[in-house]
């Protein structure tokens, strides 16, 4: 089955549904893109952004990746992000990982996953910073999900110490950085109470100096 004809299939099928809600839909939607927000999230197929928040194609601009990671090296992330921030004019960026992350989990394993371990190495030093914490709980499930907690919120501040971030505000851009996570389990977003805004409450909530 070369070809998927089943997912064919379901893509006109979508598209009639959506046809018949709106007949314009497709046209607006070509026309133009301007969504609100860019979410920075995992590539775990069972977080799609646009479902678990209810919004449409173009309502929404996406960059995705094992455990939802801000690297200062990773072109491909800034790119996005800089795309979304100096072309699109987001005026949030969501950063929402989600509870037993599978890359989470395994940089808290010591074994060898491989290629991925290279990158892993980014989670794994969330957790060195925050070891005296997460190494005192004792039940496995819950480890993991603080750590994918404190990633959330470490992903939150590489993303507003990125220059692209940094310039937009400097310049007086509108622009938020939220820190989120998924619960697979029942469906439901947590708001970690990481929304950064500007310089002076990044200062403050990461107590830089």
């Amino acid at each position: 089955m070369r070809i998927l004809k089943h997912l064919f299939e379901k893509n006109k099928k979508w598209a009639e549904k959506m046809k018949k809600s709106d007949p314009d839909f497709f046209l607006n939607l070509s026309q133009q893109q301007k969504p609100e927000y860019l979410w920075i999230g995992c590539s775990d197929s069972r977080v799609p952004a646009n479902q678990i928040v209810d919004l449409l194609p173009g309502e929404i601009f996406v960059h995705r990746n094992i455990a939802n990671v801000v690297v200062h090296t990773d072109l491909n992330c800034l790119s996005v992000i800089q795309f979304a921030v100096e072309v699109l004019k987001v005026k949030h960026i969501i950063v929402c990982g989600h509870y037993g992350c599978g890359g989470v989990k395994a940089a808290l394993e010591n074994k060898d996953h491989g290629l991925i371990d290279n990158w892993l190495r980014n989670v794994k030093d969330v957790y060195r910073y925050h070891q005296n914490k997460i190494d005192s709980i004792q039940d496995e499930k819950e480890k993991i999900n603080k750590l994918c907690e404190l990633n959330v919120i470490e992903q939150v501040s590489n993303v507003c110490n990125t220059t692209i971030v940094q310039s937009a505000w400097k310049n007086g851009q509108e622009l938020d950085v939220h820190g989120w996570i998924y619960n697979i389990e029942d469906g439901i977003l947590k708001d970690l109470n990481v929304c950064i805004t500007n310089n002076e409450e990044m200062t403050k909530i990461f107590n830089l100096k």
